[in-house]
C-alpha cells in the first residue's frame, strides 16, 4: 500500500478537519499525518490498544484510533485523530470512510491479490486480465495452482493469518479470503512440481490450521495451470473437489480433482438418470434390500480388489463363507462380483446410489 495515497487523502481533508489526522500501519508506524514531523514515528503501544479495543475504536496517548477494515483477524492500517473526546470519535470515524475508499480504489488499481481474487472470481474480462498483468509486472506464464481451504463447523478468522505466515511472499502467493468458511491459496509452483508435490502442501495447511487454531478444514485442490487466464478454472476445480469428495471421500481432508475418478462423472449427471440406472442394473431386487453385512462384504472385496482369499482374511471369515455369500449376491442382484464387468457395475451402482442420497433422494 502507498503511503502517498493515503498521504494524499490527508492533504484533502487537512483544509476541513481542524486536528491532526492520518494513518498507522500494523506495526504502530505513522505512514501519512497532516503533521509531517509525525510521518515516520513508531507508536508501537497504538497496535495493542488497537487489536485489545471492543468497539473499533480506541484511544491512546491523547489520540483515537480505529482500524480501516481489512481481511484478517488484525488490522492492516488504522486513522488517529488527535484528542480523545466524542468529536475525536467522530472525526475518526469519517477519516476511515475516507482512507477505506481510497485504500480499496488503490487495491483494484494497484494491488495484485486483488487482481487474482478477480480472476479465480471471474470478475474480469479476459482482455483486461494481460493489459492488468502488464500493468502490475505480474508474471503470467508460470506454473500455479489453486487450493480452496473450507472451515468444517464455527468459522474462525485468524484461519487467514494462519495460511498467511505459512506463504508470506505476497509477490507470488496470494491468501484470499473468500467467505466466512472459505480461503483460497493461489501458489506459484517450480517448474515439474506435481499432484505429490500439491498434497504435501495441502497436507501443510491442514496440519497449521489444526495446531494453530484448532478447527478442521478439508482442502480441495485444482490442476496446476501454466498461465493466469486458467486460474478461474482450476479454483472452480478445487471447489468441484471439495463437492465431489463430501460425497465420496467423506474421511478425506484433502481432495485432488485429478483424482476424482469416476465420481467426478457421477457428480455432474442428472438425477433422473442416476435413478434410471439404478432401476436397470437392479432389475430384481432394489439395492435397498441389501443388509449391512452385505454391504460390508461388497465394499471389503472391492477393497482387496476382487480377492476372495484376502477379502475372507479381512472379514475374519473362512473362504467359504465369503463365497456362500457372493452366491447370495449374485442371486439377489443378477451380478456376481467374481466377474470383473459386474464387479464395475455394483460398483458404480454404489457410487450413484451415494450420490442420490447427498442430493436428498432416497431411492
Amino acid at each position: 500500500m502507498s503511503s502517498r495515497m493515503f498521504q494524499g487523502v490527508v492533504l484533502q481533508m487537512k483544509d476541513n478537519i481542524s486536528r491532526t489526522v492520518g494513518v498507522v500501519d500494523s506495526e504502530g508506524i505513522v505512514v501519512a499525518c497532516s503533521e509531517l514531523t509525525c510521518i515516520g514515528e513508531h507508536w508501537s503501544g497504538a497496535v495493542a490498544a488497537i487489536n485489545g479495543a471492543d468497539n473499533g475504536l480506541a484511544r491512546y496517548e491523547g489520540r483515537t484510533f480505529k482500524p480501516l477494515v481489512g481481511w484478517g483477524a488484525q488490522f492492516d492500517y488504522a486513522a488517529f485523530v488527535k484528542g480523545e473526546d466524542e468529536m475525536a470519535a467522530s472525526l475518526c470515524a469519517m477519516a476511515v470512510v475516507a482512507f477505506s475508499g481510497a485504500k480499496t480504489y488503490y487495491e483494484e488499481k494497484h494491488d495484485k491479490a486483488t487482481f487474482v481474487k478477480n480472476i479465480i472470481s471471474d470478475n474480469i474480462l479476459l482482455g483486461d486480465v494481460y493489459t492488468q498483468a502488464k500493468e502490475l509486472h505480474f508474471v503470467s506464464e508460470v506454473p500455479r495452482a489453486a487450493f480452496l481451504v473450507r472451515q468444517l463447523g464455527p468459522a474462525d478468522v485468524s484461519v487467514i493469518d494462519v495460511i498467511q505466515n505459512l506463504f508470506p511472499d505476497k509477490q507470488s502467493d496470494f491468501v484470499i479470503s473468500i467467505n466466512e468458511t472459505d480461503v483460497a491459496l493461489i501458489k506459484q509452483l517450480p517448474e515439474g512440481a506435481d499432484s505429490k508435490e500439491l498434497g504435501k502442501i495441502a497436507k501443510q495447511i491442514v496440519t497449521a490450521v489444526t495446531q494453530e487454531v484448532g478447527v478442521k478444514v478439508v482442502i480441495g485442490i485444482g490442476t496446476i495451470v501454466p498461465h493466469i487466464r486458467d486460474l478461474a478454472r482450476a479454483y472452480k476445480e478445487a471447489g468441484v473437489a471439495i463437492d465431489v469428495g463430501k460425497v465420496f471421500d467423506t474421511e478425506k481432508t484433502v481432495i485432488n480433482y485429478e483424482n476424482l475418478g469416476i465420481g467426478r462423472l457421477i457428480y455432474q449427471l442428472p438425477t433422473i438418470l442416476c435413478q434410471m440406472f439404478l432401476q436397470e442394473v437392479f432389475k430384481k431386487s432394489p439395492i435397498d434390500a441389501l443388509d449391512q453385512e452385505t454391504l460390508l462384504t461388497i465394499n471389503k472385496f472391492f477393497e482387496n480388489n476382487l480377492n476372495v482369499s484376502e477379502t475372507a482374511r479381512k472379514l475374519f471369515v473362512h473362504r467359504n463363507t465369503l463365497v456362500y455369500r457372493l452366491e447370495k449376491i449374485k442371486k439377489l442382484t443378477g451380478l456376481d462380483l467374481r466377474e470383473f464387468d459386474d464387479a464395475i457395475t455394483f460398483k458404480v451402482a454404489l457410487m450413484v446410489k451415494k450420490y442420490l442420497i447427498s442430493r436428498g433422494i432416497e431411492s
